[in-house]
């Protein structure tokens, strides 16, 4: 059943909405815990901030506390959570052996940035068309990689030194190759989704044309 189909609720400090305006606030605060290298507690906070995504969506649903102002809080606060994340990641400052200690490249933020700004712009347009865009299932599982790359990146960087010029302890060949390896897929699997959505509104407006 889509979103759309789901019964609506007319009040708006419900307890979805309230816990996605708390992951907004961790969210916040995971950042500065990023730009300060606390990245054991950033790993914590990372964790209960992912956890209220999957919280507020499965309780709006089970008690039909879906509301307007969740429909458009929801999807921005997940881009500012994984968005930000992506974005503090890849600013991390280079080792002094030159190598980028987050596996997270400039470049793959870009890619994550582009195709949630990409998403979100589509949704709008079908949607102030009469359409349904309601998350595809690709979505969903393409924000589980997202949130699994970010955390093997951020538990990554707990292996640094206090000024996060060197590593403290070296990663473990298998970590460091299995972060590749996740933040890869993690690439392939954004740019599909964006692909899957762009083609599914393309449809949809030919369609309604």
């Amino acid at each position: 059943m889509s979103e759309a189909a789901l019964p609506k609720s007319t009040s708006v400090l419900n307890v979805p909405n309230i816990a996605t305006i708390v992951r907004i606030v961790l969210s916040v605060v995971l950042f500065v815990f990023l730009s300060i290298g606390w990245y054991q507690s950033s790993l914590a906070l990372f964790i209960i901030t992912a956890a209220t995504d999957w919280f507020d969506g499965y309780w709006a649903r089970k008690y039909g506390q879906i509301t307007q102002l969740g429909r458009v809080l929801d999807p921005f606060a997940d881009k500012l959570f994984i968005c930000g994340t992506f974005i503090f990641l890849a600013a991390t400052d280079r080792l002094t052996d030159g190598t980028h200690p987050s596996g997270i490249a400039a470049w793959m933020a870009v890619v994550i940035v582009g195709r949630e700004l990409l998403v979100t712009t589509l949704r709008t347009f079908v949607e102030q068309s009469g359409g349904d865009f309601s998350a595809k299932w690709i979505g969903k599982w393409k924000m589980v990689l997202q949130c699994v790359a970010a955390g093997w990146s951020i538990v990554h960087l707990s292996h640094l030194n206090a000024d996060g010029t060197a590593w403290q302890t070296t990663p473990p060949a298998w970590m460091t190759n299995g972060l590749i390896a996740v933040a890869w897929a993690t690439v392939a699997i954004t740019v599909y989704s964006g692909y899957t959505y762009v083609r599914a509104a393309i449809a949809m407006l030919r369609t309604s044309a």
